[in-house]
């Protein structure tokens, strides 16, 4: 298996990148989806982030509480940017829509790096086995990629250039608006919409990832989902990465987020500068006041003061 390839980005960059999962969680049994036109406009938001952030989608589900995304990209931090987008613009959307603009305050959004062949494997089958969890086949459920998958199998083009539909490149800038929930240009992507103005999964999936994840045999995907234990799965792929990190690990990813938002090693941020990053720390990644401390260089009173002037 390739677990890295090289890849054009969103942004026409060629580069090498690799595959993570994105979960993105409502805390409390919060709904994050509660009809049709909430899916769809998910669905169409990842897409939209995806290309702000530079990443790849693979393959993706939406069921009423979660979702679940693998996606090429460069680096980890980049990943995860995705994910705090879509969930921001998802926010939005919820808020708008609903009028409560605090609910989703609550969803919880992990990346996780799918580091060998079998977390790779079974994190993509995984993805696509969550249509169970809304009561669906598999291979019938309108709010995942799996349609994008295998289409030579099924006598289906698999080329975006011979996908029916309207293209999303020729929608007008309040269709952008009404249909795909931005006012981004979308000149230069191929994704399609289909009679029901949905996205076509084919035009924006890299089916060809995963295809070649399961050496381009359906039968295999299909077993592969077919033996998974759910519970095991979302033990070790889910919860798993919402448990506290070792320093080192903990360190890596404050100082990953630390270059995103400052250009600048943790080590050299000024206090200010810490402060500002604390509490987006405390909220995405499971910790506590005594590593918090040890990893900015802070007394533990400093830290428990300066979270609650937030």
């Amino acid at each position: 298996m390739r677990r890295i390839v090289t890849r054009k980005l969103p942004d026409g960059s060629i580069r090498h990148v690799q595959p993570f999962h994105i979960s993105m969680e409502g805390l409390e049994k919060t709904i994050l989806c509660r009809d049709d036109q909430d899916y769809d406009a998910m669905v169409k938001i990842l897409c939209v982030c995806a290309r702000r952030k530079n990443v790849l989608i693979i393959v993706y589900a939406v069921v009423s509480n979660h979702s679940h995304v693998a996606v090429l990209a460069a680096r980890h931090s980049e990943a995860f940017a995705f994910g705090q987008e879509a969930k921001r613009i998802y926010s939005m959307w919820f808020s708008r829509r609903y009028g409560e603009s605090r609910t989703l305050r609550k969803m919880d959004v992990k990346a996780l790096s799918l580091d060998t062949d079998w977390y790779v494997r079974n994190a993509l089958a995984y993805i696509l086995r969550n249509a169970l969890d809304n009561g669906c086949n598999v291979n019938e459920y309108p709010w995942s990629g799996y349609q994008a998958m295998f289409g030579h199998a099924n006598g289906n083009p698999t080329s975006v250039y011979r996908i029916p539909g309207r293209r999303v490149s020729a929608l007008t800038k309040l269709e952008r608006r009404e249909l795909m929930h931005t006012g981004d240009r979308l000149d230069s992507v191929d994704w399609r919409l289909d009679a029901q103005k949905r996205l076509i999964p084919s035009s924006f999936c890299d089916h060809e990832y995963l295809e070649q994840v399961f050496e381009h045999d359906q039968a295999f995907f299909l077993k592969t989902i077919g033996g998974q234990n759910a519970a095991e799965m979302r033990q070790t792929i889910i919860d798993n990465p919402r448990r506290m990190l070792p320093d080192s690990e903990f360190f890596k990813a404050v100082n990953e987020t630390s270059l995103r938002w400052f250009k600048t090693e943790l080590n050299q941020l000024s206090l200010n500068q810490k402060v500002r990053l604390l509490p987006f720390i405390r909220r995405t990644l499971h910790t506590s006041i005594p590593q918090l401390a040890r990893t900015f260089g802070m007394t533990r009173d400093y830290v428990t003061q300066a979270l609650g002037k937030k």
